[in-house]
């Protein structure tokens, strides 16, 4: 009989911590918990009980980790469903799923969020040599960092574009719902935000950066000191409006 997979019935990355276990568990718990009128599943209860019994033991961990496979199956490349192949769309489409990559692991493992090249090469099934300009791209604008070793990281400014702009964006929100697995679509931009995609006229919009509305915000004084009295603008047109009349 096949051994449970512990660490997915939780949802959490193989090298959680024990805080981390605690804490998931007493989520779950309270959600399945036969108590609950509105989600308690005694079944899962039971099984969510088993799963966390043994992973915060210690010693039964370390013999579950020797015992289990933990090989998660091979997932399809993102290219299957999503194209990276048009000049310019493609290139957009390689973002997005890159930044939907690096995302998936940094909420697997905030503390060590780290994906090698080799990782985002089969991840996406797209040669290394085509995701230059990619993660440049994608570096200069804040959104990830590149380490000596050529591992990319998820920053945090990172996290804020994917979870603010996969409302906006249809085929970010496929990336980070299935993972890729359904048919690509043109990504569209809804209520005027800009994003990584293209609308419907063909007019292509970038990435904002994150960093610059972050030191707008930081400097509201700033802003007020620049804007213009609308008192005074407001006396001039009092003024022109009578000479036009006069």
């Amino acid at each position: 009989m096949k051994t449970p997979n512990h660490y997915e019935l939780l949802q959490i990355s193989p090298y959680a911590d024990q805080d981390t276990v605690h804490r998931v568990y007493r989520y779950l718990a309270a959600r399945y918990h036969p108590d609950n009128p509105d989600t308690g599943d005694v079944d899962m209860f039971t099984v969510l009980r088993g799963a966390y019994d043994v992973l915060s033991d210690p010693a039964r961990r370390a013999e579950y980790d020797a015992t289990c496979d933990r090989t998660p199956p091979e997932k399809p490349p993102l290219s299957n469903s999503v194209d990276f192949m048009d000049n310019v769309e493609g290139e957009l489409n390689r973002r997005l799923a890159a930044l939907a990559v690096l995302y998936f692991r940094r909420r697997a493992a905030p503390y060590n969020p780290e994906v090698s090249l080799a990782d985002m090469e089969a991840r996406m099934g797209f040669p290394r040599e085509y995701l230059d300009f990619t993660t440049w791209y994608l570096e200069k604008k804040g959104y990830i960092t590149r380490a000596d070793n050529s591992d990319f990281t998820l920053t945090a400014t990172g996290v804020d574009f994917v979870e603010t702009q996969r409302a906006n964006i249809p085929i970010l929100n496929k990336l980070l719902t299935t993972g890729g697995q359904s048919t690509a679509q043109r990504p569209v931009p809804q209520n005027g935000h800009s994003a990584t995609t293209s609308n419907h006229s063909g007019t292509y919009v970038v990435l904002p950066d994150m960093r610059r509305i972050s030191e707008r915000r930081a400097n509201p004084k700033e802003r007020r000191a620049n804007s213009k009295d609308r008192r005074v603008n407001s006396a001039d047109r009092r003024s022109n409006h009578s000479y036009l009349h006069a």
